[in-house]
């Protein structure tokens, strides 16, 4: 019998795990593993382990990409909106920045924690960090 090799372990490890479901588990804040323990414990705070499978958490790697993330879809999403509503009806600045103000801030509170989740979910399908299995 032949070791495996690394990169057999990472095509295994690719083959194991589905990427797109584990990321939808993410967002929804479940383990990306079972589906069912939660992922986080409060608004951003991931939980050392998943109380249903004991799949550790504790050591994604997300840090600042779903901020970068999220900054990148709010400011894609409001800043063409912003645009034709100023086109459209063109309402007084204060009222816009207020309305604005207001969704984007409401809009990066809800993708936050959703988009931490994928990414963590996307580190544990494709075996990132501390996620690799064990041989």
């Amino acid at each position: 019998m032949s070791p495996i090799t690394l990169a057999q372990q990472i095509e295994n490890a690719d083959e194991d795990r589905p990427r797109w479901g584990s990321i939808v588990r993410g967002w929804r804040g479940k383990c990306p593993r079972c589906g069912s323990g939660p992922l986080l414990n409060g608004y951003l705070k991931v939980n050392h382990d998943c109380a249903v499978c004991r799949q550790e958490l504790h050591h994604h790697r997300a840090d600042d990409g779903p901020a970068y993330l999220t900054i990148l879809f709010v400011g894609h999403l409001m800043a063409p909106l912003l645009h034709w509503v100023f086109v459209t009806w063109r309402p007084e600045p204060l009222t816009l920045f207020t309305i604005f103000a207001v969704g984007c801030t409401g809009l990066s509170l809800y993708l936050l924690p959703r988009l931490k989740g994928a990414m963590i979910g996307f580190q544990w399908a494709k075996g990132m960090g501390g996620f690799a299995p064990s041989t």
